[in-house]
């Protein structure tokens, strides 16, 4: 009698040790900006997701799909400016660089995963696993693009701000460069512009300038209401010449722009 119930445990200690190393991996809880999604990690814990409650598992597969999709639903205005949606949809992607990468990884283990259980044919599975792959595939897209676009709008808000600063900018440069009573004349050059459309102006303290289009010469443009005896003092020469040495790097000229090379700046106006 006393054999028989030894026996009678330790077969109970089997079933119970069997149960115990198929028990599921713990639940955990993830949130991206509105989203919420529970899933396992199942790889993570050493446990197959084909020993699972099926039903459970779909209901994991489906939350993590759902949230991939809004995601990136959610950030595709993220690089444009024109789009009043566009810091919202920044700082979410911003949050999913930091916080998805890690939850992409275990999805894509668990879709792997659900390619060896017997239910992957059964009812949504096959779906899930189809769309699931889709979602990974272009969130890991977007995981690797995400730095290039932080930087584009970076310089996206760089230009702005260089665009509304333009008139402080210049206003500091003549009261440092220019005296109170510039002298018409005086080829005294204060400030220097490359424009976005490749137009380059070279300021002068009397009020003339040198302006160059992209393609085409410098000119010596003179000042509305120039008076005729103004005008016998102007040597448009020296204009272009002060234009000419002009250092290249010191040009206030949009973020991000190729500074042009100084030998290819100084033929422009020769």
């Amino acid at each position: 009698m006393a054999m028989r119930r030894r026996i009678a445990l330790l077969g109970w200690g089997v079933l119970l040790g069997g149960c115990a190393g198929k028990q599921a991996p713990p639940v955990q809880h993830y949130a991206l900006g509105m989203s919420r999604a529970e899933y396992r990690d199942y790889s993570g814990s050493k446990a197959s997701p084909c020993d699972a409650e099926p039903r459970w598992f779909s209901d994991e597969l489906t939350a993590v799909n759902g949230l991939l999709a809004r995601f990136i639903k959610e950030t595709a205005q993220a690089q444009d400016p024109a789009s009043p949606d566009q810091p919202q949809q920044l700082a979410l992607l911003e949050e999913g660089l930091r916080t998805l990468p890690p939850v992409l990884k275990v999805h894509e283990g668990n879709l792997r995963a659900l390619q060896t259980c017997g239910f992957r044919r059964s009812g949504a599975f096959p779906d899930l696993a189809q769309r699931g792959a889709a979602l990974v595939k272009e969130a890991q897209g977007l995981m690797a693009q995400g730095p290039q676009i932080q930087a584009a709008v970076a310089l996206q808000a760089a230009r702005k701000q260089w665009r509304e600063e333009a008139p402080a900018r210049e206003e500091k440069a003549r009261g440092t460069w220019c005296s109170k009573d510039p002298q018409v004349g005086q080829p005294d050059l204060y400030f220097a512009r490359q424009s976005p459309d490749g137009r380059t102006e070279w300021l002068f303290c009397d009020g003339h300038r040198v302006e160059k289009l992209a393609d085409g010469e410098p000119t010596l443009v003179s000042p509305e209401n120039l008076s005729r005896k103004d005008r016998r003092r102007v040597q448009p020469q020296k204009y272009l010449d002060a234009a000419r040495a002009y250092p290249t790097e010191e040009m206030d000229r949009e973020p991000g722009s190729a500074t042009p090379p100084a030998a290819a700046a100084a033929e422009e106006v020769h």
